[in-house]
């Protein structure tokens, strides 16, 4: 693929703000580590690229979470770029996952300050909501990329139980000091059995054949148990 020229202002002439966004927030998280999420890591990080650093400005006038949030979705596209989906394909769905926490793990490793930064701003009251929300694109984003189709009441249990144990294993990830973060892959292996056995238990209440809960059915089984 033949990249767009640049114009004068660092950018392709077909690239648009979010693109910029995405380009740039590696450069920013590997600047926050020492400068925090601020105006001082978008200009290093604009310099670095040579990129206007008024542009750049513009595209995160936002602030912290700006930076935060495109940083995450530069994470979800790395994840999806070192893990194919014929690759995916092959695994089975626990394997599925796995690779892919432990993928982001990865990616997210050599910034641990800066993520541990980004935990302080996302644990403020005011950014609950928004920290929520990118919890969940995260979950979202590992889900699909496993195959899941599910559109019931599963797709909302297996990605809120995913961002759980995300937002968790990240917490461990930013104090782990064991050799190639063995104490934060041992920890999410854990939660992962967890969710496996949550979904296994899931599916046998729900029925196989049938996997939207029927309260009739449910209280048919308390007042008729098998013997």
């Amino acid at each position: 693929m033949i990249a767009s020229p640049q114009t004068a202002t660092g950018m392709a002439e077909d690239e648009t703000l979010d693109a910029l966004r995405l380009r740039l927030a590696p450069l920013i998280a590997a600047n926050a580590a020492f400068d925090g999420w601020s105006r001082a890591a978008v200009t290093m990080a604009a310099d670095a690229a040579g990129v206007d650093r008024d542009i750049a400005a513009l595209a995160f006038d936002g602030g912290a979470m700006t930076m935060i949030d495109a940083w995450f979705a530069s994470i979800d596209a790395a994840m999806l770029a070192r893990c194919p989906a014929d690759t995916l394909a092959a695994m089975k769905v626990r394997a599925r996952i796995t690779a892919l926490v432990e993928t982001r793990l990865a990616l997210l490793a050599p910034h641990r300050e800066a993520l541990r930064r980004a935990q302080a701003i996302l644990a403020m009251p005011t950014h609950l909501g928004r920290a929520t929300q990118l919890g969940w694109r995260a979950a979202d984003v590992m889900w699909r990329a496993a195959g899941d189709t599910a559109v019931d009441y599963n797709h909302y249990t297996k990605r809120a139980t995913l961002g759980a144990v995300y937002a968790a294993t990240l917490l461990v990830l930013v104090n782990d000091e064991s050799e190639d973060f063995a104490e934060s892959r041992a920890f999410l292996s854990r939660r992962i059995d967890g969710i496996m056995r949550f979904e296994k238990a899931k599916a046998r209440f729900t029925g196989q054949g049938d996997r939207h809960f029927s309260m009739a059915r449910f209280l048919g089984r308390l007042r008729y148990r098998t013997r």
